[in-house]
């Protein structure tokens, strides 16, 4: 069973995703939170698998708590509900360590396959909404950006290279392993092996490097 943890202001939307989640035979929801405040606590207390966490709620917003998060010590991934894809507060999320985002009108069946995606380790970014959030970055600052990102790349093996150029195509594991010809167990090393040596939080920041450094044109 995955089990998620949802925190959002809104009682009722809790329960709404309540609702859904618990919907599929192989999801349960074992805590809520309502607000940024509870997030921490919730989670040492709930033990999830997946946050679920809104954007913009009071006292500590969304940002704020996916920050505190990711000081934990092996802490869950967080997605991130917003109402708006292309909220700036999105964009920072994403740089604090969130492993991607739903819209809050997401149909129930993509916010389930969303959460079993995250859960397995995977990024639930789509690659259009990947090259958009890319793009996004990639605006300001980009001789600068893309000297840095290739000296972080610079270490990186042959095969952990072609993987990351994969990973910032949007790819998943699977995808991944058929175009070089590897197994998805194997690939999926080769990702966590990528995330130490970056020293990033997930597969987003690899697509984003990857971007920065050049290795998509």
């Amino acid at each position: 069973m995955i089990r998620a943890l949802v925190i959002d202001d809104e009682a009722l939307v809790r329960a709404g995703l309540r609702m859904i989640l618990e919907s599929a035979r192989d999801i349960t929801v074992v805590g809520e939170a309502d607000d940024g405040d509870g997030a921490v606590e919730a989670i040492r207390r709930c033990h999830p698998d997946v946050v679920l966490m809104d954007i913009r709620m009071p006292r500590l917003d969304g940002l704020a708590a996916t920050v505190a998060v990711r000081r934990l010590d092996d802490p869950p991934p967080v997605v991130i509900l917003t109402t708006f894809d292309l909220d700036d507060y999105v964009f920072r999320a994403l740089q604090a360590g969130a492993d991607g985002f739903l819209l809050k009108d997401t149909p129930p069946l993509e916010l389930v396959q969303a959460i079993r995606v995250v859960a397995s380790g995977e990024s639930m970014l789509s690659p259009s909404v990947t090259r958009r959030l890319i793009a996004h970055f990639a605006n300001d600052g980009r001789p600068a950006r893309e000297q840095e990102a290739r000296a972080r790349l610079a270490d990186l093996s042959p095969r952990e290279l072609e993987v990351c150029i994969e990973v910032g195509r949007g790819r998943s594991n699977a995808e991944i392993g058929a175009s070089l010809m590897n197994s998805e167990a194997t690939v999926k090393a080769h990702v966590s092996r990528l995330l130490v040596k970056l020293g990033v939080a997930n597969r987003v920041q690899v697509a984003i490097l990857a971007h920065d450094a050049g290795l998509d044109r």
